[in-house]
Order: structure tokens, then sequence, then C-alpha cells
């Protein structure tokens, strides 16, 4: 199939009408959420000694038995990247420690080390007791509910649109 590029941009060219389109909206209040949540997510992590990627690898092997690096880089939010670096400094400084899998070799296993346990079961709380106040100011449990499923739908849009 022969995509027409003029056409396709052409309609890219035509302005839509901003004012009254109820999904583009949604997008500034969507960022600024965001940006507003992470301001503050971050200064409180940080000021637990953390950055919030070593936050969101120590929550993430809480209360497990330690994961895969591959399944860590799905469970949390740090790149694969960057991965490799953060778990380095988190091994200097006692928190976590890195296990062959002895079934296969090639796979290594992250676990927390009983000093990193002691910071997860310290600072994951103190961080759920920082956030509830937050959310239960601007939202019921209910319409906590609802918001997760939008955007839950919001975020899988995009990644269905870009898995094509």
């Amino acid at each position: 199939m022969q995509v027409d590029f003029h056409a396709d941009y052409s309609r890219a060219m035509e302005l839509p009408d901003l004012q009254d389109d109820p999904h583009l909206k949604v997008v500034r209040p969507l960022v600024e959420a965001y940006l507003a949540f992470w301001r503050a997510d971050s200064r409180h992590i940080r000021s637990m000694r953390l950055t919030p990627s070593q936050f969101d690898v120590i929550a993430t092997l809480g209360d497990t038995e330690g994961l895969t690096c591959s399944e860590l880089s799905l469970r949390t939010l740090v790149t694969k990247g960057t991965l490799t670096g953060v778990l380095d400094r988190l091994v200097r400084k006692g928190l976590v420690r890195r296990e062959t899998v002895q079934v296969d070799r090639r796979s290594i296993k992250v676990r927390l080390t009983d000093k990193g346990d002691a910071l997860f079961r310290k600072t994951f709380s103190l961080h759920i007791h920082f956030l509830r106040p937050f959310f239960a100011q601007a939202l019921t449990p209910k319409e906590a509910d609802m918001a997760r499923a939008l955007l839950l739908r919001i975020r899988d849009s995009f990644t269905s649109r870009n898995d094509h």
C-alpha cells in the first residue's frame, strides 16, 4: 500500500480547533499533574538519601525472593541502560547483592541484603505515609479507582500505537 505523503501532510497542516477538543484538553493537566507529583515524590525520596531509581529498585525488590535483571527492568521505571549503574551503587552501599541462578548460570538474580530489607521497610512505609494525603485530598477511594483505570487506558492506547 502506497501512502500519499502530500495528502497526509496537507491534512496535518490544517490546524484543528483546539479550544473544543476534549481529548487535547487532557494533555496539559496530565503533564502538570505528573510534574507536580514527580517533584514532590523525588524531593521526599532524596530526603531519605536515595535517588528515585534506587528507591524504585528497592521498593520493587521488597518482599520478594529476588528478581532477575530482566524482571527488574520490566517492573521498575528504570531503563535497562541505567539499571546496571543503579545496581552497582546499591551493591556498594550494601543494600542489594547479585547471585547467579543455579538453574541458568547466565542469569543473575538481585536480592535485598538484610540492610536493604531494613531500608525497604523503613523508607517504603515513610513514602506511602508521605504520598497518601496528597491523593486522599484530591480523590475519594472510588475516584482513585476510576482515575487508575482511566490512566491505564491512556497508557495502553499509547503503548499499543507505538507497537505498530
